[in-house]
């Protein structure tokens, strides 16, 4: 006797029914399946921003080794006063001991400015010259620990023309829409950025630090380069 007669049915009707998934679940599938697509993209599109950023900060401190080991002593303060400066050359470098930060200072105040580091208003005076020079940065990368300075703490400021060590004065939150920065006579550093530096999402309020002048020297030797890796922790 066979298998199948003692069975007594084929043993192809004998395999466990499968249910097709159902409409709900093929849907749940796909969504899980679009949401995982999606949040790929969106890492590669941060990833590559992100990349692009580090190669262009360390293209602007590159330079701006180059520059401050040149023979040049050309003082930038008068190249600005006859020609715009280009958008996104390194105009200055600004360190904080007090929060480990060490950075290039570009000019602009754009996008592409800011990947690269710091921007510089456009229109205000390079530290160390009469007047308010006003530096800028995102929350999320080169200022991402300035809300860790405090009143007392020192900032140090090189251009190609000199040296400036800087005493902290001044910590105000102020509204987006609200004017908090006004022109000096008088040497003044502002840096800002948005607040809370902590902050998902788009924040609302603008962070000021500003700074007078302790002591200034003029370039009369090669200061130390920034090495294009270094990076701030």
């Amino acid at each position: 006797m066979s298998r199948s007669s003692a069975l007594g049915a084929d043993p192809a009707a004998l395999r466990p029914f499968r249910r097709r998934p159902s409409r709900r679940y093929r849907g749940a599938r796909i969504f899980g399946t679009t949401l995982f697509a999606l949040g790929a993209i969106l890492v590669t599109i941060v990833g590559v921003q992100l990349l692009r950023g580090t190669i262009a900060r360390e293209r602007a401190r590159a330079e701006w080794a180059k520059l401050m080991q040149s023979a040049s002593f050309t003082a930038v303060a008068d190249l600005g006063r006859k020609r715009r400066i280009a958008s996104g050359k390194p105009v200055t470098r600004v360190i904080i001991p007090s929060i480990r930060l060490d950075e290039v200072v570009v000019e602009g105040l754009g996008d592409r400015d800011l990947w690269a580091g710091p921007g510089h208003m456009p229109g205000t005076v390079l530290p160390g010259e009469n007047g308010n020079s006003i530096v800028s940065a995102h929350r999320d990368r080169h200022f991402h620990r300035l809300d860790d300075v405090r009143v007392g703490d020192v900032i140090e400021t090189q251009t190609e023309q000199m040296s400036v060590r800087w005493r902290i004065t001044t910590r105000q939150i102020v509204q987006k829409d609200e004017k908090a920065i006004f022109e000096t006579t008088e040497p003044t550093l502002t840096l800002t950025t948005c607040w809370p530096t902590r902050y998902f999402g788009s924040a609302p309020d603008r962070l000021l630090i500003t700074a007078v002048p302790v002591s200034m020297r003029e370039r009369t030797a090669t200061p130390p380069a920034v090495r294009p890796s270094a990076a701030s922790k």
